[in-house]
């Protein structure tokens, strides 16, 4: 976390270039990053787009690798309405000469970020195709998850363990292992850092909201998947989960696709519709209006806390809570 008196000093030295510009505050963000990267002499820096990628305005550096994980039904307005068209704009970060890992195979994106690789005489790969993990079971407190990750090329294999209990991690380690292999010439990090890495991910990074569990009775647990990709891990993994009933504290943003998520939803459960505290909050009231129209059925709060704590006052110590359908509602529980 950049500290308040950098943030000052940036603001203010750059004032009159800033009123003229009149960037956005992801530009002006994103400027105040690298120049505060450059000020403190970071070893290594991962840089995540904001969106896209061609034109995001992270797209300035020239990296040691490029990392696409995987292509969803996200931002289509801006990113094209095919996911060829939007892997169009994520493979923007692909750069001549510049190793690229892409996490996930996948039909209508392969040719894609083949082809932009070839163009750029850009190393590729794959990592589902380089390596493959199996998740296993989580300790009794659900505070790590086991897991065996396989070479596919060389037999070798590994086992570890993650803090983040979600399914989705299956397909991130995959991606984080080619990441690690492709850069351990130069950086000199073995499969030993990486399993350490994973391990101790939370406590290095303060990472939260993925599949986090916030108590145990009832099982209360937060995850910030918001696209359908994501949404499709976090309910097959509430589906899997041992409970009586299910209570969902769910908001969004006001540009979703709410016909791509709601039908997701479970119908047998209690819901709790509510709205994060940001202005791109889409109003608690509107969201119950589409949620009816798929059946899932609740009240509605005004406030993420209070929704939280309606579903807490109600909920038996066999029930689960869930949080979620947007990264401002987990943070607004957090």
């Amino acid at each position: 976390m950049i500290e308040e008196e950098e943030v000052i000093r940036f603001v203010q030295k750059h004032d009159a270039l800033m009123r003229h510009v009149k960037p956005s505050f992801f530009e002006l963000t994103v400027a105040m990053a690298f120049d505060y990267f450059a000020r403190m002499n970071v070893d290594v820096a991962v840089i995540e787009v904001g969106m896209g990628g061609r034109l995001d305005s992270t797209n300035i550096i020239m990296p040691e690798l490029s990392v696409i994980t995987n292509i969803g039904h996200d931002h289509m307005e801006f990113l094209g309405n095919t996911l060829a068209a939007v892997a169009g704009e994520k493979a923007g970060i692909i750069k001549e000469g510049v190793p690229v890992v892409i996490g996930e195979t996948q039909a209508e994106t392969a040719d894609v970020f083949r082809q932009r690789a070839e163009v750029m005489n850009a190393p590729l790969t794959v990592a589902d195709r380089r390596f493959r993990c199996r998740l296993g079971n989580t300790f009794p407190d659900n505070s790590l998850r086991r897991f065996t990750l396989e070479g596919l090329d060389d037999g070798i294999t590994m086992k570890g363990e993650t803090p983040l209990g979600g399914l989705a991690q299956q397909k991130n380690i995959q991606t984080a292992a080619a990441v690690v292999e492709v850069l351990s010439a130069g950086f000199g990090v073995t499969r030993e850092h990486f399993l350490r890495g994973v391990a101790a991910v939370v406590t290095n990074t303060g990472l939260l909201g993925r599949w986090q569990v916030l108590s145990q009775s009832p099982l209360t647990v937060c995850d910030t998947g918001h696209n359908r990709e994501g949404l499709e891990y976090v309910m097959r993994q509430i589906r899997a989960t041992r409970k009586q009933k299910l209570h969902m504290v769910i908001g969004f943003v006001n540009d979703k696709d709410l016909g791509s998520v709601l039908p997701l939803f479970p119908r047998d459960a209690i819901y709790y519709f509510t709205k994060a505290s940001v202005p791109r909050a889409l109003d608690e009231q509107l969201l119950k209006a589409a949620a009816e129209r798929y059946g899932l059925a609740g009240n509605v709060y005004t406030a993420v806390p209070e929704a939280v704590e309606a579903a807490r006052s109600v909920a038996g110590p066999q029930d689960m809570i869930f949080i979620g359908g947007s990264t401002f509602v987990v943070a607004d529980a957090l």
